[in-house]
């Protein structure tokens, strides 16, 4: 028995995590298309007609609409004594490579966007302490290693704001790592031995800067509240909204400042870019193929007629091959 299949766009690419042989996960599974998740190659999910998809779509002409696990682990799943008689053969014959919007209403947030106003009259930014608290930022690495070793007061400023403080702190990250020597490394093993989640070095064991600026911030913090109400600079939970000891997330920092919160994120273009030696930067798109799938069940002419039968009687017209597009049954031979 054949059962020829025409499609026309089907997409070949998942945008979740996990398997559909699983039971889902109580949340559902994980969305992995958004721009930060594919980042990572292993995100990037190329699919094509599989056995599972085989069945998957008998299952559904015959109007079995559930999940193909949930199928097979039943009592009554009626390819169940015939798996091994079903082959295919997959013949697409036109691919296309689109940039498709993906619609992510997981509620994410953009890492470095905000919505409303700028609220520069937060205490953090007005009172007695401010000065000396944000000038921190202001020092270059000499004095920082300075203030954090001799504890040397603090003459320059920046603008107290928040767009000024995170521009600082945004061309803080971008200074380059060096070797942790001399005043520089004193420092640092200083800040190391009063906060444990400070970590100076990276993986070639060169000294981090950024992290020394944001713990010689709580540094400052512990040292101001010697003299002032340091509460309204502080989080519920005693830290600096949005600085850590070793970094900074732009949209943390700005929630607490802004009158509308984090800047929510209802989709992307599905794209991965990659940079592969001898040829450059590549663009991985949404693959669409349009063509014939034909499977054959090696059964006998009993059998075949049922299946014929019950495919005739569900009255199936159209069904998504994958992920979308539109299939439907073309032809139906018996031998």
């Amino acid at each position: 028995m054949r059962i020829i299949i025409d499609y026309e766009a089907s997409w070949r690419n998942s945008f979740l995590d996990g398997s559909n042989d699983e039971a889902l996960p109580k949340r559902g599974r994980n969305y992995v298309a958004s721009m930060t998740e594919l980042k990572k190659p292993e995100n990037y999910h190329n699919r094509s007609v599989s056995k599972n998809t085989v069945l998957g779509i008998l299952s559904r002409l015959i109007g079995d609409q559930r999940k193909l696990y949930q199928a097979r682990k039943s009592e009554h799943f009626y390819f169940s004594d015939i798996e091994n008689a079903i082959s295919f053969k997959d013949t697409p014959t036109v691919i296309n490579r689109e940039i498709a919007y993906l619609r992510n209403m997981k509620g994410s947030t953009d890492q470095n966007s905000f919505t409303g106003m700028i609220k520069v009259n937060d205490p953090i930014f007005q009172s007695d302490y401010s000065n000396e608290f944000w000038g921190v930022l202001s020092l270059d690495i000499d004095e920082l290693c300075d203030f954090i070793i001799d504890n040397t007061l603090i003459k320059s400023t920046l603008p107290l704001d928040p767009i000024s403080i995170m521009n600082r702190l945004d061309d803080i990250k971008k200074v380059k790592p060096v070797e942790p020597e001399g005043r520089t490394k004193q420092a640092s093993d200083q800040l190391s031995s009063l906060f444990e989640k400070y970590k100076p070095l990276n993986k070639k064991e060169q000294q981090l800067i950024l992290p020394m600026y944001c713990s010689a911030l709580y540094l400052q913090l512990q040292r101001l509240e010697e003299r002032y109400d340091m509460s309204s600079a502080k989080t519920k939970a005693g830290g600096i909204s949005g600085i850590s000891n070793n970094g900074f997330t732009p949209k943390d920092f700005m929630k607490t400042y802004v009158t509308g919160g984090k800047k929510l994120i209802y989709g992307n273009p599905f794209i991965r870019e990659e940079f592969v030696k001898g040829e450059g930067k590549i663009k991985h798109a949404l693959t669409k193929a349009s063509g014939q799938l034909e499977i054959t069940l090696d059964i006998d002419d009993a059998k075949a007629k049922e299946l014929k039968r019950m495919i005739d009687d569900a009255g199936v017209s159209s069904f998504y091959l994958g992920k979308k597009g539109l299939a439907y049954v073309s032809d139906i031979r018996l031998r």
